[in-house]
């Protein structure tokens, strides 16, 4: 019997490999919005980041959530964002 290999992705937070499934993903849209991808199959360019609030605010203030998103993230795209992950 073949093992079915599990998706692995880094957050953008803590710049850990972790599966997928444990991660949110984060997608700035052909349109330019940035939303959070709950289903993990929204069209557009996806950054994955940890369910937890220090990785995310890591993440945001380093910048690193701008260069994976190659998008400026406003502060209030942020906020939305935050109140996501943490409602999650």
């Amino acid at each position: 019997m073949v093992q079915k290999k599990i998706p692995q992705r880094m957050c953008v937070g803590c710049q850990e490999m972790k599966n997928k499934k444990e991660l949110m993903r984060i997608v700035r849209t052909p349109e330019a919005e940035i939303v959070l991808d709950s289903t993990g199959k929204k069209a557009g360019r996806g950054a994955y980041v940890c369910r937890n609030e220090q990785c995310f605010a890591k993440a945001f203030k380093e910048k690193r959530l701008e260069r994976a998103l190659k998008h400026a993230v406003d502060p209030e795209v942020y906020e939305q964002l935050r109140s996501g992950i943490m409602n999650k």
